[in-house]
């Protein structure tokens, strides 16, 4: 039995962050979306075909491995909910998680663009997702992202039993860490005494 919970989020609005802190705070392994991306940008060509059907294979063994092995996951992405190939995607993975018998959840992040950007230059960033270190192109590809799809669910809109929305403009992400560990009552690993 294998639980998924599932951050997800516009670019740079600080998904990755969130979810190495929650990482370490609950203790699940954790699969950012960059980490299948960099690998198969890294072999093939951006955009490709192959580049795309390597990142997916990557991240189905990953979640098969998570299921065989009853580990439990953490998995970033940025979900274009107007694009229904993308919330069935989400939908097969709750799927396949429940039958385990885990659990999933969807933290939705949401933060003010002028946020984004800042934080889309940030060295943290930049140093995990190295195809982010062309800054033109990165901010472009933010802005063009946001115009095109629909990043973020409507108000009262909820897609799945564990839910939450949170704002994290201004909160940190140790702050929105705790947030979805109350919601969710998860349970935090032992910390061991030096």
């Amino acid at each position: 039995m294998a639980n998924l919970i599932i951050v997800s989020g516009p670019q740079a609005v600080g998904k990755m962050t969130v979810a190495e802190n929650l990482r370490d705070k609950i203790g699940y392994s954790l699969m950012v979306n960059h980490d299948s991306i960099e690998i198969s940008d890294k072999i093939f060509k951006r955009g490709s075909e192959a580049q795309k059907e390597l990142k997916s294979l990557i991240r189905e063994d990953v979640f098969n491995l998570a299921l065989k092995y009853d580990i439990d996951m953490i998995f970033t992405l940025v979900v274009a909910f107007d694009v229904k190939e993308e919330t069935d995607y989400l939908n097969s993975l709750k799927n396949r998680f429940e039958a385990s018998g885990g659990k999933f959840y969807f933290v939705e992040l949401r933060a003010d663009i002028e946020t984004r950007l800042k934080r889309n230059v940030t060295p943290h960033r930049l140093e995990a997702k190295p195809t982010k270190k062309d800054l033109e192109w990165s901010k472009r590809d933010l802005l063009d992202t946001m115009e095109k799809y629909k990043l973020n669910t409507d108000d009262e809109e909820i897609l799945f039993e564990n839910h939450i929305k949170i704002d994290n403009t201004n909160l940190s992400p140790d702050e929105v860490t705790e947030i979805i560990i109350e919601k969710f009552k998860l349970k935090r690993i032992k910390r061991q005494k030096k």
